[in-house]
C-alpha cells in the first residue's frame, strides 16, 4: 500500500469527518491540505472514520460501490470504481421522508442491490461465485452527501476521488425496495429505471451502464478488499453502483424511482 500520511494526519481527518456529520457540517478538500494524498490514504481515513461510527454503537450492514459509470469516471478523471461501508443508521424504507436537517446536500442514485446469502472474499473469486452467493437481487436508491466541500471557495479548486473515498464514498443512506428476484432470473444489464423528481423525469438508465454488467462491480470489490484481507460478510447488502447521474435532493422534493417489473421506491424529503 503506498501510505504517505502520517498516522496522525489519518486519525485526524477521521475526527474531523466524524464531528462534521454529526454537527451536520462541512470541512475543507482534504486532497488540498495534503496535496500527495494517495488513494491508499483515503481509505485509511475512510477506516479511522467508520471505526468512529463503529464505536458509537452503528454496526455493518453492508457495502456501497461507487463511480461505476463511464460518465462519472471521467468527470474525476479516474478508471477505477470506488467503495464505502453501509451502516445501520443509513437504512430507509420506500415511501420514507426524510426529516429536515438529516442530510447536508443530498443527491439521489438508482441501483440494484446484492443481498448476500453467503461469504465472498479472496481474489480467486469469480462471476460465476458472486452469482452463487447472492441470495436476492432488489432495486435500490442510494442516498449520497458530503461532509466535504464539493469546491475549495477560495481556489475553486473542487473535490478529488482522495476527498470522496475519504468520506466514505460520500454515502449516507440507502432505500431498498421490497421487491426479491433470484440473481438468475433476470438480465442485469437490461434492469432500467425512469427517475422523477417532483413528478418530472430527470434521469433514466440501464444496469449495462455499471461496468456493462452490474455484477462486475461486487466482483472488483471482493478483489479490491482481498488486499485488506477483508471480503463480503454473509447478510450484507451490496449496492453495485448507480447507472444514473446523482440528482440533487432539495427540501420537499420527492422522488419516484420506477423498475418496471424489476420493483418500484419512492421517497421525499421534508421542507420544513
Amino acid at each position: 500500500m503506498n501510505i504517505t500520511l502520517s498516522p496522525g494526519d489519518i486519525e485526524a481527518a477521521g475526527e474531523a469527518l466524524f464531528q462534521a456529520e454529526r454537527a451536520n457540517s462541512q470541512i475543507g478538500l482534504l486532497s488540498l491540505k495534503h496535496p500527495g494524498m494517495t488513494l491508499d490514504d483515503a481509505y485509511a481515513v475512510q477506516a479511522a472514520l467508520v471505526a468512529r461510527k463503529r464505536a458509537s454503537g452503528l454496526g455493518v450492514i453492508g457495502w456501497k460501490i461507487g463511480l461505476t459509470s463511464r460518465a462519472m469516471q471521467q468527470a474525476l478523471n479516474i478508471t477505477t470504481p470506488d467503495s464505502g461501508i453501509l451502516l445501520a443508521d443509513m437504512a430507509f424504507e420506500s415511501g420514507a421522508t426524510i426529516p429536515a436537517g438529516r442530510f447536508i446536500q443530498p443527491r439521489i442514485e438508482a441501483e440494484i442491490a446484492f443481498i448476500m446469502k453467503a461469504p465472498l472474499a479472496g481474489r480467486q473469486v469469480t462471476r460465476n461465485d458472486v452469482l452463487a452467493a447472492t441470495g436476492h437481487i432488489a432495486p435500490a436508491l442510494e442516498i449520497l452527501d458530503t461532509r466535504i466541500l464539493r469546491a475549495d471557495p477560495d481556489t475553486g479548486v473542487t473535490r478529488k476521488i482522495q476527498d470522496t473515498v475519504s468520506d466514505n464514498a460520500a454515502n449516507a443512506g440507502i432505500v431498498l425496495g421490497p421487491q426479491r428476484h433470484a440473481p438468475g432470473d433476470v438480465d442485469l444489464r437490461w434492469i432500467g429505471a425512469i427517475v422523477k423528481r417532483d413528478g418530472v423525469v430527470e434521469e433514466t438508465g440501464l444496469g449495462a451502464g455499471v461496468l456493462d454488467d452490474p455484477v462486475t462491480g461486487i466482483l472488483w470489490l471482493v478483489h479490491r478488499l482481498a488486499d485488506y484481507g477483508q471480503g463480503i460478510a454473509a447478510g450484507g447488502v451490496v449496492l453495485s453502483g448507480s447507472f444514473i447521474r446523482p440528482i440533487e435532493a432539495p427540501p420537499g422534493s420527492s422522488f419516484d424511482a420506477d423498475f418496471g417489473p424489476f420493483g418500484r421506491l419512492t421517497l421525499s424529503f421534508s421542507g420544513n
